[in-house]
Order: C-alpha cells, then structure tokens, then sequence
C-alpha cells in the first residue's frame, strides 16, 4: 500500500471518530473479497461464458420463460454457500455497535452484512436468503432452492417459488428506496465502496447527501472519484480494517 494510501486511511479514521451519523453505500466489491465475484471485472460474472449471456439470464422474462435454466445459472453463479463475511464487513459492524454507523446500503444479494452482525441493512436488490412461492405466497429459506428434488424448486401447493431477489426488467421495493434515500440524506458521513456506481436507480442515491464527508472506496476509479471528499483505490477490507480497528 502505497504512504499516500495510509494517509488517506488516516484522514478517514480521524473522519470516522468526528462522525456520528454514518452511512455506508455498497456493491459487488464489498463481497469479492468473501470470495463472490463480481459481475463487470475481468472475471466477473458478465465475462463467462453461458448459452445465454447472463444479463438476459437474469432477467424477469427469462426466468417465465425458461425457469430450469435460469435456475441452473442462478445455483452455479449467484449462490455462494461457503462465503464468510471478511474484513469490510466486521468492519462495518463494529461502526454500529459504537452507535456510529446508522445503516448499510448494499446492492448485494449475498446477506453476509446480517451474518457478520449488522442490523440495519438495506438491500436494494433483495436477498437469496428470502424465497417465495409465486401461487400462495409460502416464504422459505435458502435450502428450499439449493436442496430442492427436482431442478425447478416448488411449494407444498405446487407453485414456482422464486427467490426474492430483484431481476433485471423488475423494479426494486419503494419502501426500501424511501428509506435509503432519507439515511443518506440525513447522514454526516457518507461511505461509498465496492461499486463502480454504474447501476441505476441505486448509483443515483449518492446525489440525495448533502454533508461534506463524502469517502469512495474502489479498487479502480469511479466517476464519481471527482466529487469526492476522499478516494481511495484499495481493497475496501484493509482499508476498512485499518480505520476501524478492532
């Protein structure tokens, strides 16, 4: 890490101990290091190579129209058993029980944010720990997908349970959107990491802050990187490991 990285850390600590309404915004990048790829990286998910390319696959449409095989795709690449919270996200915890930060803001679907100990967590795409049966509405947990008999999962009714994540051709949950927006508007300090801000409606959150500690975390640069307070271009786990230690 190159020493004007570890001065950045350092101005980032210091903002972390003024602050006391924090919010923390995140995406892919807050999980690659858990092991889940993301999706626009060199080996990230948009750049294997399937039947059908996966922004289709995951499409509400697709998932009508060919259910087994989004299905396949949806148990190979996006449900990642195995994966731990890592640094980022104990990180983050431990700004919560100091009463510091004031909510997460993820784009992930993974739920390793309320495994490491985080509470208010906001998921604007929803969660794979979440499924629902589409004919009487039964809620199951993950299992009912990974375990399911037969390659489309089904409800004790017969019903198509689909997971509650958010699909491409789907809009996401205003409530959850509503609430987002009035953290970040709210918030003192406003954490952006492990997103190329590129996803909208969810990159468009950033313009409702309105305070003066505005901190991206990236491993490359966003285009946001000029309206920044401070930029980081590190691992958003050693960098969040050093300005909040244990």
């Amino acid at each position: 890490m190159e020493s004007s990285d570890r001065e950045k850390i350092a101005k980032l600590a210091e903002w972390l101990k003024e602050s006391s309404n924090i919010v923390f915004f995140g995406g892919a990048g807050v999980s690659t290091e858990s092991g889940i790829p993301d999706f626009r990286s060199q080996d990230g998910i948009y750049n294997q190579k399937y039947e059908y390319p996966p922004e289709t696959i995951i499409s509400h449409s697709f998932f009508v129209r060919n259910t087994e095989e989004f299905y396949r795709f949806y148990r190979d690449r996006m449900v990642y058993q195995n994966a731990k919270p890592n640094a980022a996200h104990m990180a983050l915890m431990r700004l919560e029980k100091q009463g510091k930060l004031k909510a997460v803001i993820t784009q992930n679907i993974d739920g390793l944010h309320q495994e490491a100990g985080s509470r208010e967590v906001l998921e604007l795409h929803g969660s794979i720990m979440r499924n629902t049966c589409m004919k009487c509405g039964k809620k199951y947990g993950l299992d009912a997908i990974v375990n399911a008999p037969d390659p489309v999962p089904r409800c004790s009714c017969g019903g198509i349970i689909k997971p509650d994540v958010v699909l491409y051709e789907e809009s996401l949950d205003d409530a959850v959107m509503d609430k987002a927006l009035r953290y970040i508007e709210n918030a003192d300090m406003l954490i952006i990491g492990g997103t190329s801000l590129v996803v909208y409606p969810a990159a468009g959150l950033v313009r409702y802050y309105n305070g003066r500690k505005l901190v991206l975390i990236n491993k490359s640069a966003t285009s946001q990187d000029g309206n920044a307070d401070l930029a980081i271009h590190a691992k958003i786990g050693e960098v969040l490991s050093q300005a909040v230690p244990e």
